[in-house]
């Protein structure tokens, strides 16, 4: 008899791809069935995906829809969506905190839960304006103490972010040329990951040996890019000059403003990119983390210029 596999955030960049990988693997899909949860059941997405399996309804902050989307769960794959505004860090670890006990609570044997790592902790104190982040990490470290087998996802930025955020991308020039601009020096690395294509095969991995990898944590990403290396894929997919340009922090904040309008967003921003310059997305062993992840995840992972094939960058 099939298990079933829980999974919230079914319609978005993470909960999608977990349901099309195990839909698409013939063993997984043996092992598992699926119960897909979202907010909104009458939303395009969610009929859309009620043709292919089992979507119920399921609010965080409603107790009683999280029970029922929890009946018969064995295993979960869970998220919480980053809050931004006073009390950031403590609403989504609350969040966080509601969704894992109820997932113990619903006798559920196994939690997979999309962590990130903490800046503050891994800096010492150096960088704090990370809420998502911290709310994250907190979680983690909540549901590490729970008693359920776990296990984690961390994923790197994500590479739909520089089409879906447009103030992440190279701005258009006088000349017709574009200009990606950060702070920071042409060689500095970002982790990235293809959340849509990849985050199955890494989330994969662990429904695939749930013993295996109990308590261990995937730093998802296909590799560390720099800066110029970004700027060289963006300028090879779309056939138009883009190149890297290294400006100020104040000339950073001030056109990240212009386009950001979320409050303290510019402030996570900034402190993401200068964080991740002085010690790597996840830490000083990034690289290390990164490569362990990618050697144990099921499937190929999606590098940058292949990213860019399959979903065309366009430049306004």
């Amino acid at each position: 008899m099939s298990k079933i596999l829980t999974i919230f955030g079914a319609t978005g960049q993470q909960g999608s791809s977990v349901v099309n990988y195990v839909l698409n693997d013939p063993d997984l899909s043996k092992t598992y069935k699926i119960c897909a949860v979202t907010r909104d059941v009458d939303s395009e997405k969610s009929r859309q995906l009620a043709q292919k399996v089992e979507v119920i309804q399921g609010d965080i902050s409603d107790p009683i829809s999280l029970k029922t989307a929890l009946t018969g769960a064995h295993t979960v794959f869970a998220m919480t969506t980053p809050f931004f505004g006073p009390n950031a860090i403590e609403v989504e670890f609350n969040a966080a905190k509601s969704l894992a006990d109820a997932v113990v609570a619903s006798g559920a044997q196994y939690l997979i839960f999309s962590t990130l790592p903490s800046i503050k902790d891994i800096s010492h104190g150096k960088y704090t304006k990370n809420t998502p982040f911290e709310a994250k990490a907190l979680a983690e470290k909540y549901i590490r103490s729970l008693p359920i087998k776990s296990a984690f996802y961390s994923p790197a930025g994500f590479m739909e972010n520089f089409a879906n955020l447009p103030a992440l991308g190279p701005r258009k020039q006088d000349d017709g040329t574009y200009v990606l601009s950060r702070a920071q020096g042409p060689t500095a690395k970002m982790a990235l990951v293809a959340a849509v294509d990849d985050t199955g095969k890494f989330v994969g991995a662990i429904l695939a040996e749930p013993e295996k990898y109990e308590g261990k944590t995937f730093c998802a990403a296909t590799r560390m890019y720099s800066l110029e290396e970004i700027a060289a894929s963006m300028s090879k997919s779309t056939g138009k000059t883009v190149v890297y340009r290294q400006v100020s922090t104040e000339e950073l904040r001030r056109d990240l403003s212009e386009a950001v309008p979320v409050p303290g967003m510019v402030d996570i921003m900034v402190d993401m990119f200068e964080y991740s310059e002085e010690f790597g997305y996840y830490g000083p062993e990034s690289e290390a983390l990164i490569a362990w992840a990618g050697e144990n995840a099921r499937g190929e992972l999606t590098t940058f210029d292949e990213y860019f094939v399959k979903h065309p960058l366009v430049l306004a």
